[in-house]
């Protein structure tokens, strides 16, 4: 856990329903709507009913909880081409003279609205011609895992020639336009096992306790040779705390290790790691000779974080910004000698200022790296680069495989993005790194 401090110095239509699915043979994420625009006073022009043409397209479909997706937002057809083409100077509208907002309708899993700006338009219109298709972007943080669905709101078209004029336009009945599927964060697995002798005879009954897993599920306790079981298995009951006690065989010479899983298989989320055992021969070795065995233990999941600290940049006040910075320098090491992957989570609070002013812990965003030291047998990945926020984004992880572990080095620079006229002081917040 670390601290992180920085040092800071046109209204829209009601909101859509999303009620239908984008037509078959359609663009996909294209979709078309009724609108009511009403032009600026000044034009001189009545309301404008019709059909809005517009897409929808977004950067990853798929997104994990704590991701940021950017959304675009493009205007293809409007019933405010009228308005548009008027303005009180008369004749063509210059190039760069519109410029569009307008807004995203979040549903499902997660509910909101995601405000989309756009560039302005880089050729003129000639009187009575179509304008070009006006196109909006916007960003918005994942928080909850399931179906996201995303509907076009209303929009506003601002015309700077020759004086600011605004085109508001109220979108109804909007159809969906594009499907999330959010996933979530990965959680951690505290489920283990202990042995209540590392080694024994053929045959000889081993007392096994398994922890941390779901009251009342069937626990498999069984045998390991490396990745693959071996033929000894048992199987117990988790009580209401999650142990269960179970009393395993052990008479296959190949068996080197223990482990305990919930359902039909092992997996690295409802499985133990291997707690290391030996099966002893009771015959005697010829005479002359003598019988020799090592073994080799497994060890822990662990991490140590240089620094307690982490101190962003400054930015001055009224112009906002980033505020740069790197959080300390994490080692992890796996010495479990298991097939579990880990993953390094990280989340961050809002950070607080004078008088309890705020920044968002969502307006921080990282972008990590991570290194495996030579001979690891476990490749490292980074996590995405994006917002990090309370709900928390993956730092780096390795995957399963049949022998995992070995040392990593995980990094980050971070930005936090102060808001122009966020008044002066420090404002802090905790990072916080879970390692599963």
């Amino acid at each position: 856990m670390a601290a992180l401090a920085a040092v800071a110095g046109g209204a829209l239509g009601a909101p859509a329903a999303a009620v239908d699915e984008t037509p078959p043979g359609q663009v996909p994420g294209q979709v078309d709507f009724p609108t009511h625009c009403l032009p600026p006073q000044e034009a001189g022009l009545p309301p404008a009913d019709g059909q809005t043409t517009a897409r929808i397209t977004v950067d990853n479909p798929d997104p994990q909880v704590g991701d940021t997706v950017t959304v675009t937002y493009q205007v293809i057809a409007t019933p405010a081409v009228a308005a548009l083409d008027r303005s009180p100077a008369g004749g063509e509208l210059p190039a760069d003279a519109p410029t569009p907002t307008g807004r995203i309708l979040l549903a499902g899993a997660q509910s909101g609205e995601v405000t989309v700006v756009g560039g302005r338009r880089g050729a003129p219109a000639e009187p009575g011609a179509a304008p070009p298709a006006l196109t909006m972007a916007g960003t918005f943080t994942v928080t909850a895992p399931g179906e996201i669905t995303l509907a076009p709101g209303g929009y506003t078209l601002h015309t700077s020639h020759p004086v600011g004029l605004d085109t508001v336009c109220t979108a109804a009945a909007a159809p969906v336009s594009v499907r999330l599927t959010a996933t979530p964060l990965p959680t951690a697995n505290l489920r283990s096992v202990f042995l209540a002798a590392p080694a024994g005879a053929p045959g000889a009954g081993l007392k096994v306790t398994a922890a941390g897993f779901t009251p009342g599920a069937t626990v498999t306790v069984a045998g390991r040779a490396g990745a693959a079981e071996t033929a000894d298995r048992a199987v117990a009951t988790a009580d209401e705390l999650g142990v269960a006690l179970a009393e395993l065989s052990v008479t296959d010479k190949a068996t080197t290790a223990v482990v305990a899983y919930e359902g039909t298989a092992w997996s690295a989320r409802l499985g133990s790691g291997p707690a290391a055992y030996t099966v002893i021969e009771v015959t005697p070795p010829p005479p002359g000779t003598q019988k020799i065995t090592a073994t080799v233990e497994p060890g822990a999941l662990g991490m140590t974080q240089a620094g307690e600290a982490i101190t962003l940049g400054a930015v001055r006040y009224g112009d906002g910004g980033g505020a740069p910075g790197r959080i300390g320098t994490v080692t992890v090491k796996d010495a479990r000698g298991g097939p579990a992957g880990w993953s390094l989570i990280g989340k961050v609070t809002d950070f607080t200022g004078p008088g309890g002013l705020r920044i968002p812990g969502g307006s921080l965003s990282w972008t990590p790296k991570c290194a495996a030291a030579a001979g690891s047998p476990s490749p490292c990945t980074a996590g995405s680069a994006g917002t990090v926020g309370p709900d928390g984004a993956v730092l780096a992880s390795t995957p399963d495989g049949p022998l995992v572990g070995g040392t990593f080095t995980v990094d980050a620079t971070v930005t936090l993005q102060v808001p122009p006229y966020t008044p002066p002081g420090a404002y802090t917040a905790v990072l916080t790194l879970t390692l599963s």
